[in-house]
This record gives C-alpha cells, sequence and structure tokens, in this order.
C-alpha cells in the first residue's frame, strides 16, 4: 500500500477521534435556552406539561430488535396482556405464538434469527440468473428485454461492488497493520515515557518510517486539542474504527452481494415472495445484533424517571419491537407484514429507521401503509444517510410516502407520513448533518441525528449518529402529542409537528458539499421539529378521533 493512502486514513480516524464532544442530552435541549438545536423536551416537561398526565401510547419500532431487558427500557416496553408468556400457544388467537413484547419477522420456529442478509439488487439477480444467464439478448421481446436488461445491470452492480470491497478491504486491513506497526515503534521509541507532544517532539525518527507516521498521528491530535493518555489507548482507539470498516467490507463480499447466500431458506422456511403468507418468524425481539434498534428504543422512549442512563423524548410510552431488519437490506414482504402486525397490536406511532435504494414490490408495502392510515397510525421515516437529494427521481431511499400504483382521484403520497432529516447539535452553516438526505419537497423536517446518546444492549450506552436518530426524536414528539391530546388524529399530529417547527432562515452547507444554501431548500417546512412548540399548537387544535383505551 502507498504511503500517501495509509496517511489518508490515518488523518481520517485521527480527525474523527479529535471531533468535539456534543453536550449531554442535547436532543432534548432547548435552542434559545441551550445553544443547541434540541427539540426542547425538557422545557415542555417543566413548563406546559407539568402536573399533568397523558394516556400510555404503543411505539411501533420497526427495527433490527430490541433488548426489552434494558434497564432503562424494560418498564417502558409493550406487554401482550392477552398472551401468556412460554406456554408455546396463541392464547390471543392473533396468529403469533407468545408475542409478549413484539415480533420477529427475521425468525425461524427452531428459534433461530436471520443477521446477515442479501441486498435487494443481488435477490433480483439470483431471480433472474436461471432464466438469463445463457439467454441469446436478440431473441428477447417485450417484457423478457426489459427483464434481461434488469439481470445485466444487477450483474454488473455485484461485480462492480465486489471488486471494490475487495480493495477497500485490503486497504482497510493494510492500515490496521502499518498503524500497529507504528504504534508499537512508538512504544518502542518512547521507553516508558508518558505519552506527551514534548516527549513525541524529542524523538528522532531517523528514517524509521513507522515511528514517523506514529509521530504523525500524535502531533496531528495534540494540533486538535486532544490528549490520549497512552500508546495502548491509540491503538485500542484505531482498533474500533478499522475493525468496523473491516468487518463492514468483509460482510459486503460474503453475505450482501453474495447471490449463492440464501440464509433466509435455511432458518425462516418461508416463501418470501408470498405476499399472503403473514404468520412465520418467531418471538424473539431482540435477535442477534440489537445494537440499532435498542439505541431508536431508547431515544424515543427510555425511562425519564429512573435516574439511569438517558431520558427519552416521551414519558408514557409502550415500546413494541417489530424486528424486520437484517444486516442487509430489509424484505418488503417483511415491512408489509410488520406494519400490519404493529396496527393491528395497538401501536399509533411506527418509527423506520430503514431504508434501501430498490424496492421489488414496493406495492405490498404501500397497502400496509394505507392499512395504516385507515387505523390511524402515524409512521416516521428516517431520510437517509447517502448526502442526496430525494426529490431527484433518480435517488431512490424505500420505503417513502409515495404511492407506486394510485388512480386519478387517490392521494399520490400517504398523509399519515413524515420524512426526517438529521440536525446536528451545532448552530450555524453546519446545522445539517453533513450524511443527511434532504429534499425540498420529499424530506419534511429535521430532527437531532448526530452524536445522540442512548441505549444499547445489555445495560450499556453509547453516541451514534444518522437520520435513524433523527427519526426517532421525532417519533418521541409525535407519540408525546398522542399521549396529551389523545383525539387528535394521526394526520392532525403530522399537520401540528410540521406546523410548529422552528423556522431556520439561514444559510447551511448541503449535505455532501461546502455549498452554502437555504435551509428552506433542505426540507418542505424549512424548520426543526420542537416539542415545546407542537404542544402550544396542539392545545389549541380540535381533535376529530374517538378515543379509546389502548390495548396493552
Amino acid at each position: 500500500m502507498r504511503l500517501k493512502i495509509i496517511v489518508f486514513f490515518v488523518f481520517l480516524y485521527t480527525a474523527s477521534f479529535a471531533q468535539k464532544k456534543a453536550p449531554d442530552n442535547w436532543f432534548n435541549l432547548d435552542p434559545t435556552e441551550n445553544n443547541v438545536n434540541g427539540v426542547s423536551t425538557e422545557k415542555v416537561y417543566k413548563t406546559l406539561l407539568n402536573g399533568k398526565h397523558g394516556m400510555p401510547v404503543i411505539v411501533a419500532v420497526i427495527d433490527g430488535g430490541v433488548d426489552a431487558e434494558h434497564e432503562d427500557l424494560k418498564s417502558v416496553m409493550w406487554t401482550n396482556a392477552r398472551e401468556i408468556a412460554g406456554n408455546s400457544v396463541d392464547d390471543d388467537k392473533n396468529g403469533y405464538i407468545d408475542d409478549i413484547h413484539g415480533w420477529n419477522f427475521l425468525g425461524g420456529a427452531d428459534g433461530r434469527s436471520v443477521n446477515h442478509e442479501t441486498l435487494e439488487t443481488t435477490r433480483l439477480y439470483s431471480r433472474l440468473k436461471p432464466k438469463y444467464e445463457n439467454a441469446d439478448s436478440t431473441k428477447l421481446s417485450g417484457k423478457d428485454r426489459m427483464e434481461y436488461s434488469q439481470y445485466i445491470s444487477a450483474k454488473k452492480e455485484i461485480q462492480a461492488n465486489v471488486e471494490e470491497s475487495k480493495t477497500e478491504l485490503a486497504q482497510m486491513e493494510g492500515t490496521k497493520e502499518v498503524i500497529h506497526k507504528s504504534l508499537n515503534a512508538l512504544q518502542t521509541a518512547l521507553n516508558g515515557q508518558s505519552l506527551t507532544m514534548e516527549n513525541v517532539a524529542k524523538l528522532k525518527s531517523g528514517g524509521n518510517q513507522d515511528l514517523a507516521i506514529a509521530q504523525k498521528i500524535v502531533n496531528r491530535m495534540f494540533d486538535q486539542g486532544e490528549t490520549p493518555k497512552s500508546v495502548d489507548e491509540l491503538r485500542k482507539y484505531f482498533d474500533e474504527q478499522l475493525q468496523e470498516g473491516i468487518d463492514h467490507f468483509d460482510t459486503k463480499i460474503k453475505y450482501q452481494y453474495n447471490p449463492d447466500y440464501h440464509i433466509r431458506e435455511e432458518i425462516v422456511k418461508d416463501d418470501p415472495n408470498n405476499f399472503d403468507q403473514h404468520f412465520y418468524g418467531n418471538n424473539d425481539v431482540k435477535g442477534p445484533d440489537a445494537m440499532h434498534g435498542t439505541h431508536v428504543a431508547g431515544i424515543i422512549g427510555a425511562a425519564r424517571d429512573n435516574n439511569k442512563g438517558i431520558k427519552g423524548v416521551a414519558d408514557n410510552v409502550r415500546i413494541m419491537s417489530v424486528r424486520v431488519v437484517p444486516d442487509g437490506d430489509e424484505r418488503d414482504k417483511d415491512i408489509a407484514n410488520g406494519i400490519r402486525y404493529a396496527v393491528d397490536n395497538g401501536a399509533l406511532v411506527i418509527n423506520m429507521s430503514f431504508g434501501k435504494g430498490f424496492s421489488q414490490n414496493k406495492n405490498a408495502v404501500d397497502q400496509a401503509v394505507k392499512y395504516a392510515a385507515d387505523h390511524d397510525v402515524l409512521l416516521v421515516h428516517a431520510a437517509g444517510n447517502d448526502s442526496k437529494d430525494n426529490d431527484d427521481k433518480n435517488n431512490h431511499n424505500y420505503p417513502n410516502a409515495r404511492f407506486e400504483k394510485h388512480g386519478w382521484f387517490s392521494p399520490k403520497k400517504a398523509k399519515n407520513w413524515i420524512e426526517v432529516g438529521a440536525l446536528s447539535w451545532k448552530k450555524g452553516e453546519e446545522a445539517i448533518a453533513p450524511f443527511s438526505n434532504y429534499g425540498a419537497k420529499e424530506v419534511d423536517v429535521f430532527s437531532p441525528g448526530v452524536d445522540i446518546h442512548s441505549t444499547t444492549p445489555d445495560n450499556t450506552y453509547k453516541d451514534l449518529s444518522g437520520t435513524s436518530m433523527a427519526s426517532p426524536v421525532t417519533a418521541g414528539v409525535a407519540a408525546l402529542i398522542r399521549s396529551y391530546f389523545p383525539e387528535l388524529t394521526a394526520v392532525q399530529v403530522k399537520a401540528c409537528i410540521e406546523n410548529s417547527v422552528v423556522k431556520h432562515n439561514y444559510k447551511v452547507k448541503k449535505p455532501g458539499t461546502e455549498e452554502l444554501v437555504d435551509f428552506s431548500q433542505l426540507c418542505k417546512t424549512s424548520g426543526v421539529v420542537n416539542a415545546y412548540e407542537a404542544v402550544k399548537l396542539a392545545a389549541t387544535m380540535k381533535g376529530k378521533r374517538k378515543i379509546s383505551a389502548p390495548k396493552a
């Protein structure tokens, strides 16, 4: 590997090491009082909602799994009171046996669960390969010609991504090796001295390239105000960061772009293309990797009164875990069934912090979205993390609010859907998360999504960033409104959130660029979700919903 590639990776990871830390609990703080782009959660509880009590609201977290036993979540998990735990009987006759805290549509009858999965492109290629692998393209016509074109496109995409991933993986592994050698050389040269700028500056590399690279790493960190305490601390940090990258590209090669990987057939044993099939899976709502879903659940409703961990946005929720998202692309069948399960079991808000660039069966998901609308359920969805304009027809983020099929007089978009972009805690031109998707038409609001501290499996906590974090902040605000103003419909709650945003009239960096644009160009409402303003507005609205007690 060439030295300049190594130095690039070193600078990349030292920059992330040295990043300024966000204020604690910033997503719940107030923009004026605390000078961060929070949603004023603490303010609204201390003022407008002080002394008031809401009704419990079930929020479904359709994700990769939730740790229902987490110390900060177990008191707020939805528990199906109509089901007797552990008796292997479908007591409530809803088709799902022992669904105590939700359901796992990626599970098998033997208790196992799918973790890694292929991408939609890979599945399309696998489906079409037997038909077109040896086909004579000159003799194809009509639908077959279109499918053949999809097959060739998918094949090229898979081959290109596998080769790119192999290159990236080799670079990551090479970088890890070089950094290890460099830090070992530094530790040897220090010979027991502490890791300080002065001690490192005194060292003479004498042509030792490993030591020279280590000096560059440490000098860069010190220049940025960081003070690593030891070489071991640096080694641990780089190992963690680089291993994430190594695992990422290894997963792409072994699973996501591997046409011969068919783990679902072995575990779930359903027909993924049979959308009339609803009753499959198991009740393991945590699954093999619940990091993402547990983090999302905590943002929405981690207990606010237990003096542990963090405080979620909503204070009276019941978190329902619906597992449909593997490490790979989620299947449209599972998304549709997940939405229907949540609706049928009493969820009033559904958070969907996932997305993909290609959908083979979007209409099935659209029908589930309409089902949710018919039952007055609000859907909150992450806009995506590709720094792309969702208004551009060439940029796809599925699922989305636009219906694939609609009549002349039927709606083109779901009215019970909120699309959320990610906001940084920083103000001014860096307010928008640099990774966030955006769109003046397709993204409704922005919400905190950078350095969000929340729950992670096994009673741990971690900072994560993404529109995946921004969506549950908004879902939490929606749940709060539905709790204290239960007479408002899903459509009214959406309007309440959108019409009460804090407007940002200054210029910000367009995600993925250094170009300064008006905030109004990046989302429909030109603003940021705010719980305080939303509650003020909700108090003035006349509800249209008939209130009934939620399912336990």
